[in-house]
């Protein structure tokens, strides 16, 4: 029996497509987590809070996770086909809405799924086939649930910024992205860097700056990158942040005192470290040379 030749995978125009491909279904993944994994955080805490009171909890009436119940429309209860479920297809065959009551259908979802290819696609490009790349597609993926959360709800949940933290250090026990020692030191460095930063905002005006989410967020994006980059890091999420909220301000006519989840900022830097840090650096340090 002749095997299939795997070899054509090791190709750069297939390999961008598998994983630009794949990133789609990814995407589409990504879009459960982030509209679910929430409601299980606030599932989780009513259940703590009814334990602490000594009250019995309210059980839902089916389990409620990634798997299950199958998705379907908030609006008239449609379970979502298989071909209804398709990334970007589906939603431009149903014209944005729902396939039963019309409902419109946020077109957030397939952004998501796009972003997640086009980012996936760079990546392939960028680091090529092997395991480097797979590492990448990880951490990609983890900082687009992160960023979409945030913006909904401004949670950054453990249940994904401790993991990512883990993993950062154990891809990079090999040296896969930086050696290891800088992996544990951009790591512990990014979490006291913030939590300087919180205590010191606290200290002196009173008020909470960011949440703890933060803290561990910049310090994954520091076990993958490295101590090196997190000065980029910062600098990158401030600048954007400022730019963005000063947008908010002037267009939206938010006020000062309206809170601006900051995670979204870390992790579009994360990626900028991540696809040009050692460049941007290196361009940097040699305007004094």
């Amino acid at each position: 029996m002749a095997f299939p030749d795997l070899t054509v995978l090791t190709d750069p125009v297939v390999f961008i497509a598998l994983c630009s491909v794949f990133g789609l279904i990814i995407g589409s993944f990504l879009n459960v987590v982030i509209h679910r994994l929430p409601r299980m955080m606030e599932s989780d805490w009513r259940r703590q809070c009814a334990e602490l009171a000594g009250t019995p909890p309210v059980e839902a009436a089916e389990p409620y996770n990634l798997a299950t119940p199958r998705s379907a429309c908030p609006h008239c209860g449609h379970a979502i086909t298989f071909w209804e479920n398709i990334p970007v297809i589906s939603w431009l065959a149903l014209r944005g809405r729902c396939s039963a009551c019309g409902a419109s259908i946020s077109m957030r979802y397939p952004l998501v799924e796009l972003a997640t290819a086009v980012l996936f696609g760079v990546a392939a490009w960028q680091f090529g086939p092997g395991f480097q790349a797979g590492a990448v597609l990880l951490f990609i993926a983890c900082l687009l649930a992160l960023t979409v959360i945030d913006l909904d709800t401004q949670y950054l949940p453990d249940a994904i910024t401790l993991p990512l933290c883990w993993a950062g250090l154990l891809v990079n026990i090999p040296g896969t992205l930086v050696e290891l020692p800088a992996a544990v030191i951009g790591a512990v460095a990014g979490y006291l860097s913030l939590w300087l930063v919180y205590w010191g905002f606290k200290w002196i005006t009173g008020k909470e700056g960011m949440g703890f989410g933060d803290f561990k967020l910049l310090a994954a994006i520091g076990a993958w990158v490295g101590w090196k980059m997190l000065p980029l890091v910062i600098l990158a999420s401030s600048v954007v942040g400022t730019v963005v909220g000063i947008v908010m301000i002037v267009l939206a006519g938010r006020t000062r005192e309206t809170p601006i989840p900051f995670g979204p900022y870390l992790a579009a830097a994360g990626l900028i470290a991540l696809f040009g840090g050692p460049q941007i650096v290196a361009a940097y340090l040699n305007q004094f040379n």
